[in-house]
């Protein structure tokens, strides 16, 4: 051998006729099985080929690569080893030029079956299995590197390398998940346990993928899993999906993400376990790249897992639909298991993503979510919901308002109109969102993640009476000009949804300790004196409706607003620390618990409490008195003057007793529904247009217009009343922007009651049509008696606008 390689290295041009000797004599000793003379011929042409490195070798190189196929298509397990070995060998070998024309297609699939060999001795075996992944490693680190010859990230090639190693990590996975995690490997165990060098193989070839061939490297995973049935369970689908997007370099982490959702798009009929363990397989790559680059698909992702959530509500509803008794009826209920499983997944994935973006994407995410959500009376969402019917879609409601629970979690506002826009807050407090308790509590657990910007709703956990607020260390800062301005413009809307929750006969106790929670986080976050002022207002408001029962409540509903209105004036009264108020609150506190426990939030929400059959009975001793209140703010330099008008949610000034009527509830929503989508100016100036500026007495019916020439030319030329109804509209619009909500409220409802009186005064008449347009038309009444007048001389003012 030495005189050999002293002549191949001095002189090369002689390196292809040794090459073609050797290759002539080994291919020989092959067919005649004498293995002797095929291990000294390998290990000369190794030596030739580690010593030389001249222009001349590429010849040599092809007789070199022509011997390694020979021994790899024996059936000799020692000469496949001894093959794969040598060609390691010649792969670390860094040649000066690359050699275009050379190809490895046969190694690729040669190398590839080794990795599936499945010999009787298990030790010869895996030594092949060995040799298969190092071939396979050797053939990446050979042509990996060079871009004009890549054509091992062809499809036909990954087809074969990727899952022949995902089949040698299968393998010992399989018995590793048994016994816990393995131990970290040494570097014996590295070469003789296949699972770690297949793995190591794996990460190399991941590490050494770039744009334009990472898809190739990723298609093949999805094959295995989807072959091998391993998305249920999904251990091994979520560790080979660590390993890609820990390996891949980070900007690429989105095209990972795409393909998963591409492939969940694939199979979205499968079984809800097989879509649960690729939406969990998602969740974990989305932990891994949150940190990284995946902007261009953050809507792609919440798009998809949102269809994805809609079609798993509707697999459920088809199934409680087409359920029947007996087996089908246990089936049915098995798959309702399973398509919670994928809607879990789902809401997961939404919250954890959601949670880890930048602020500005989140604000995005979450009017993306609240945008799907299905509201009753808008046209806003964008999720089909024509197949889910009522159950489906109050299930959709659901599973959104908790992925967008979930993606507010521990988001951070400066300014409460960044976290609570118009166009968010109005669909999340829809009327249409108050008709499940479930649903309530969601909005409502919402808001808390948006509204508390100093952490302070883990210390007002809870529902109680709190004997000194100092306690809790609560945070709280100056309340900025935007927030002041947050609360003029949405605020009514914010007590109304609370006071109208208060009085939801389907309530729990969940339900109270929200309620009051979101009370007391105004009252830190947003409070001036003037927010202050109304939340006592309607505070005395919601006591007042337990006690008058307007709606028929249930006297542990009844019990439980008077327990929350003592939790939250006991709270703000210590916040604002004015000692007169605090003394009185004090004072009722101290006689509910003597007299009446059950109107206290730890008496009321106990399991077992007596409650009293009647509330008309109770001394005001037990009642917080708005007197009492006015009385001990006034001295500390409160405007007060507001207290004395009754707090009224925006939807009741459409009634003009100031009272809704007795419907049913659903019926009442839907009222309630209509009635937000008008301003409350709209409304109020629309019933300031029809009152009449005096109450006419009975005798105007009898008063007859002379009709002349100068009035039919006024009636005509109507550019001079166009301008006075011009200037009268911009008085009215100008007084409702400037003038107090509670004024205008006030004076519309006295208004409003004339106008009643006046209109059920004129329904009592009883009307009888003349025979012809010329006759006169007869007016009798209980009241009074009318005289005939001509049909073309009458004019009722009152009438005539109704």
């Amino acid at each position: 051998m030495e005189k050999l390689t002293f002549y191949a290295v001095s002189a090369p041009e002689k390196l292809d006729r040794i090459g073609s000797y050797l290759a002539e004599r080994l291919s020989r000793d092959v067919v005649r099985h004498r293995s002797g003379y095929v291990l000294i011929a390998m290990e000369a042409l190794d030596q030739l080929l580690m010593a030389c490195h001249s222009q001349s070798i590429k010849p040599f190189v092809e007789s070199f690569l022509h011997m390694v196929a020979k021994l790899l298509e024996s059936g000799e397990p020692k000469l496949q080893v001894l093959g794969t070995n040598s060609f390691v060998k010649f792969a670390n070998i860094e040649e000066d030029t690359p050699s275009y024309h050379r190809r490895y297609d046969f190694f690729v699939s040669r190398f590839s079956a080794m990795c599936h060999s499945c010999h009787s001795d298990p030790e010869i075996r895996t030594e092949i299995r060995i040799a298969g992944i190092r071939g396979i490693q050797g053939v990446v680190r050979k042509t990996v590197n060079d871009e004009l010859r890549a054509t091992i990230w062809e499809p036909q090639h990954m087809d074969k390398i990727v899952p022949s190693l995902l089949f040698n990590m299968q393998k010992i996975e399989e018995v590793d998940s048994r016994i816990g995690p393995p131990p970290s490997p040494s570097a014996a165990d590295k070469e003789e346990n296949p699972a770690v060098l297949a793995e190591n193989c794996f990460r190399e070839l991941l590490g050494r993928a770039t744009f334009g061939n990472m898809n190739n490297a990723v298609r093949p995973v999805f094959a295995h899993l989807d072959h091998h049935k391993l998305w249920d369970p999904n251990e091994f689908a979520v560790h080979c999906f660590k390993i890609i997007m820990y390996s891949i370099q980070a900007q690429y982490s989105h095209h990972v993400i795409q393909e998963i959702l591409g492939h969940l798009d694939a199979r979205k009929k499968d079984s809800p376990r097989v879509r649960a363990g690729i939406i969990q397989v998602l969740l974990e790559a989305v932990a891994i790249a949150a940190k990284g680059s995946i902007g261009p698909t953050v809507l792609e992702v919440f798009n998809t897992l949102l269809k994805h959530l809609r079609l798993s509500v509707e697999f459920e509803a088809n199934d409680l639909q087409g359920g029947s008794v007996g087996s089908a009826n246990l089936n049915t209920s098995t798959k309702d298991n399973d398509e919670k499983i994928v809607q879990n997944a789902i809401i997961q994935t939404i919250g954890f993503f959601g949670s880890n973006l930048p602020d500005y994407q989140r604000s995005e995410i979450m009017m993306f979510i609240m945008g799907k959500v299905p509201v009753f009376g808008t046209s806003t969402h964008t999720l089909d919901i024509s197949q889910l019917g009522d159950l489906g879609t109050r299930r959709i409601q659901i599973m959104l308002l908790r992925s967008l629970l979930m993606v507010t979690s521990g988001y951070k506002a400066k300014t409460i109109v960044t976290a609570l826009p118009g166009s968010f807050l109005d669909p999340l407090l829809s009327p249409s969102l108050m008709e499940d308790y479930e649903l309530r509590q969601l909005v409502l657990e919402v808001m808390h993640n948006l509204m508390d910007r100093h952490d302070n709703r883990a210390k007002l956990r809870g529902i109680r009476i709190i004997p000194d607020v100092a306690d809790l260390k609560i945070k709280r800062e100056k309340i900025c000009r935007q927030d002041t301005s947050f609360m003029k413009k949405n605020g009514q809307q914010l007590y109304r949804h609370i006071y109208l929750g208060c009085k939801e006969e389907d309530n729990v106790q969940k339900n109270y300790e929200l309620l009051y929670t979101s009370l007391a986080l105004i009252t830190i976050e947003l409070a001036n004196e003037e927010v202050v002022i109304d939340l006592i207002r309607l505070a005395i408001a919601l006591q007042d409706s337990a006690i008058i029962n307007e709606d028929n409540l249930s006297m542990f509903h009844r019990c439980g607003i008077m327990a929350l209105v003592a939790a939250y004036l006991n709270f703000v009264s210590q916040m604002i620390a004015v000692p007169a108020f605090c003394q009185h609150v004090s004072k009722v506190i101290e006689i509910r618990t003597m007299e009446a426990p059950y109107f206290l939030p730890e008496h009321i929400f106990r399991e077992k409490c007596m409650l009293p059959k009647s509330l008309e009975k109770h001394d005001k001793s037990l009642c917080f008195l708005t007197n009492k209140i006015a009385e001990s703010l006034g001295g500390s330099g409160y405007s007060v003057e507001r207290l004395s008008v009754p707090y009224v949610p925006q939807v009741t000034a459409l009634f003009p007793s100031g009272k809704k009527p007795h419907k049913p509830r659903h019926k009442r929503k839907d009222e309630d529904r209509l009635s937000r989508r008008k301003s409350i100016v709209d409304t109020v100036s629309i019933q300031v247009d029809i009152l009449p500026n005096s109450i006419p007495s009975d005798d105007v019916v009898s008063n007859t217009e002379e009709i002349t020439f100068e009035a039919l030319k006024k009636a005509i030329d109507t550019s001079g009343m166009e301008e006075q109804e011009k200037e009268k509209r911009r008085l009215v619009i100008e007084k409702f922007q400037k003038a107090p909500f509670e004024e205008i409220a006030a004076q519309c409802e006295s208004k409003a009651n004339l106008l009643h009186d006046r209109l059920a005064q004129i329904l009592e008449l009883t009307i009888r049509p003349p025979p012809s347009p010329s006759g006169t038309l007869t007016i009798t009444s209980g009241h009074a008696q009318y005289q005939s007048v001509p049909v073309y001389e009458m004019k009722f003012p009152d009438l005539c606008v109704y």
